[in-house]
């Protein structure tokens, strides 16, 4: 039986572009208010791309810091994925358009699409090569430019989402750290509930799917917020007990940020004080695959993980998908 390896984070990164939106800019644009946005989401404000920035820049800037973090030059680089459901386009893969501005020229490259859960499936994909000896190494990134396909006449939906990438380095670590488990799971029916129509090959941008507004995100949001309410607990119960662990393990929490209620709901299911608990959605909004990276990394480079810390990330998106994993840092 072949040995496996024990696969971890050696390196890490992250960038949100410059510009910030806030409530107060909202409430110019659409009929909402700071109040009733903060009490339903815990959204302040979140960071726009620049008209000039494509997801592959802002996935670039979040590379090149993982990259300085795990002392590794772009050119030993084995394998890139780049989780998003913003490409630069249809083709070629924003991880083909990142290893060619990284140059990192011996790297397969391939995106993969599991929207805000895709930075936990990329990492299980990337762990199951690199525990093999496939590869030795891989530059996982989130990135997301949501505002491009937010619509900023809908109050529904333009308060809760924002830009921003996140970036490990996976290799091999010590026996007894890294990655412990993973669970992923997917519920197909729900797909139609958080969506974006326009664009595929269901149907190809056209006058009438530009003016159908075909091109903007979807969102049921009172049939996503009790799908996220419920996964978010299982997935993090399947993912504890494939670890061998419980929650009382769990040194530090972070959750996909979608919406406070949803991470308070989790909290209070895993009986989790808020100091274990990584919370920074009033900053960034929802940034889709960028988040858990997004909140991963600041804590990291915040201080508030240490070495042999027990690490729980979680997620839900678009699909509908979820992703959990349990780390030892």
């Amino acid at each position: 039986m072949m040995s496996l390896r024990s696969i971890g984070i050696v390196g890490f990164g992250k960038y949100v572009p410059e510009k910030v939106l806030t409530n107060a800019d909202l409430e110019k644009m659409v009929e909402t208010n700071d109040e009733w946005i903060v009490s339903r989401t815990g959204i302040r404000e979140r960071h726009i791309a620049a008209p000039e920035q494509a997801t592959s820049d802002l996935a670039y800037e979040a590379a090149v810091r993982a990259l300085e973090s795990a002392g590794m030059a772009a050119e030993d680089l084995e394998l890139i994925i780049v989780a998003t459901v913003t490409p630069d386009m249809t083709f070629p893969s924003t991880a083909c358009i990142l290893q060619d501005k990284l140059g990192a020229k011996k790297a397969a490259a391939f995106d993969l699409s599991a929207a805000c859960s895709g930075f936990v499936y990329s990492m299980a994909t990337a762990n199951g090569f690199l525990q093999t000896g496939m590869y030795n190494n891989a530059l996982i990134i989130g990135a997301d430019t949501l505002s491009r396909i937010t619509d900023y006449t809908d109050r529904n939906t333009c308060v809760l989402f924002g830009d921003g990438a996140g970036a490990v380095v996976l290799g091999e670590v010590p026996q007894g750290r890294g990655f412990l488990s993973f669970d992923l799971g997917a519920e197909g029916a729900g797909g139609p509930l958080l969506k974006l129509e326009g664009g595929g090959s269901r149907l190809p941008a056209s006058q009438e799917t530009v003016q159908g507004g075909k091109h903007f995100i979807y969102m049921n949001g009172r049939e996503v917020f009790k799908f996220a309410v419920r996964v978010m607990g299982t997935a993090t119960e399947e993912v504890l007990r494939k670890a061998g662990k419980t929650k009382e393990d769990i040194d530090l929490f972070v959750p996909h940020q979608a919406n406070i209620r949803i991470i308070q709901s989790a909290m209070q299911r895993l009986d989790l004080p808020e100091e274990k608990c990584v919370i920074n959605v009033d900053k960034y909004a929802n940034t889709s695959a960028a988040s858990i990276p997004l909140a991963l990394v600041e804590a990291a480079e915040e201080g508030r993980i240490k070495e042999g810390d027990t690490v729980l990330l979680v997620g839900f998106g678009g699909g509908l998908t979820w992703g959990a994993s349990v780390l030892v840092w």
